[in-house]
């Protein structure tokens, strides 16, 4: 079977589910062939259509949506991530339950759209990720694994499906993250302003592009917790799924001590490339963090996880992108993404922290890509190169050894 390229298009879906756990976020792009190279710029207009050049295409986002978890199923996403022990049966149920949620999604966000997908690329959800290869039955290996099944989408969607982009490139030798940067490169790119490229979903991550850079001169990792934490501890302590525009958060007093103790782990002192989820940054971190806030005051312990996600993304930019002069001067501009870009209380904190650095803040709404979209749409892109067998990771931010195409391809 063969998608063809029509005159207006192909039409493809992209769907991203984050380990925030919180839903789904389905993007629609429409992707042209171009014509002219002048297009591989990104637009730079307040309120322009995002446009980037992937292999002589160029994109154009129709739209975008947003679709909760039923509250039962967030909560059996949240208790398999990670689990040190899970029902075989459970989890095989799950995978089909997400597939049919996801086609759902998809199915919805045409209706609103009045669109026909031709293809669609699935992330999944993130039930383990392991980067770092390590010792399993005698053998090191590296796993990771995203639930969600492609079939179920594919049937009900009628239209391919990419999905399970992640193994590739870890078979290349890779951690298979980050792979927002190959959007990130795309879009956002600039031949005399160095930028970077920040996203706080459930983990913060950031692709840094020096002004004129080539993809292989692009640094890109996770800088640690993003909402995972914020969201954890207002659960606990509140009884709230999340800190709504940080207004817990802006009546706490932040507890500088916990911070610099927590900054004093592993993983924010590992220099990169390194990829980070709920094993890191998961149920037994947030019991650490707790204990360590002691018997302060509820809202000062959403204040300082709030404060750890601005602060661990400052010291992750001075210490692995600007660690000297010159370098620093290369890059003037952060640009902001994902669902911490609506906690008003952490965009305050994180404007602060990139003061002294000397970073402009901007959102990726101003270049037409809305906040929380972005890697929904990343994931129609790369399932798009994936359907014209196009290499697709960024060797230089997930540490692969090559170039690989991403994914695996389910048909109707």
């Amino acid at each position: 079977m063969t998608v063809s390229m029509k005159k207006k298009g192909m039409i493809v879906a992209g769907v991203m589910s984050g380990t925030s756990a919180d839903g789904i976020n389905v993007a629609v792009l429409c992707m042209r062939p171009q014509g002219s190279p002048r297009d591989s710029e990104a637009s730079d207009s307040p309120g322009g259509v995002a446009r980037a050049s992937l292999v002589h295409t160029t994109l154009e986002l129709i739209g975008h949506a947003e679709y909760s978890y039923p509250k039962k199923v967030r909560a059996a996403v949240l208790a398999a991530m990670n689990a040190s022990r899970a029902s075989v049966a459970g989890l095989a149920r799950l995978n089909f339950l997400l597939g049919e949620l996801y086609s759902d999604a998809v199915l919805a966000t045409e209706r609103q759209f009045r669109v026909k997908a031709d293809l669609v690329g699935c992330h999944g959800q993130t039930l383990y990720h392991q980067g770092e290869p390590a010792r399993f039955l005698g053998r090191k290996i590296a796993a990771t694994w995203q639930t969600g099944e492609a079939a179920i989408i594919a049937a009900r969607v009628a239209a391919p499906v990419v999905s399970d982009f992640r193994p590739a490139d870890m078979a290349a030798g890779g951690k298979g993250a980050p792979l927002v940067p190959f959007l990130d490169y795309m879009l956002f790119r600039d031949s005399h302003v160095g930028r970077i490229v920040q996203n706080i979903g459930g983990i913060a991550n950031l692709t840094a592009i020096p002004a004129g850079a080539t993809p292989r001169e692009l640094v890109a990792f996770d800088t640690g917790p993003g909402n995972m934490v914020i969201d954890a501890v207002t659960d606990k302590l509140f009884r709230q799924p999340f800190d709504r525009g940080g207004r817990i958060a802006a009546s706490g007093k932040v507890l500088e001590k916990v911070i610099h103790q927590m900054l004093h782990r592993d993983f924010f002192r590992k220099a990169p490339p390194k990829t980070a989820g709920r094993e890191e940054f998961g149920r037994e971190f947030v019991r650490e963090f707790l204990r360590s806030c002691g018997r302060c005051r509820k809202q000062d312990a959403v204040a300082t996880a709030t404060a750890l996600t601005a602060k661990a993304i400052a010291e992750a930019i001075q210490r692995y992108t600007i660690k000297n002069s010159a370098r620093k001067r290369h890059f003037q501009e952060m640009i902001l993404s994902g669902g911490g870009a609506k906690n008003s209380t952490l965009v305050t904190m994180l404007t602060d922290e990139l003061a002294p650095i000397g970073l402009q803040l901007r959102f990726s709404d101003e270049f037409g890509l809305p906040s929380a979209a972005k890697e929904a749409v990343a994931f129609a892109i790369l399932a798009h190169e994936t359907w014209h067998r196009h290499a697709s990771n960024v060797p230089s931010a997930t540490g692969a050894k090559r170039s690989a195409v991403l994914g695996k391809i389910s048909y109707p």
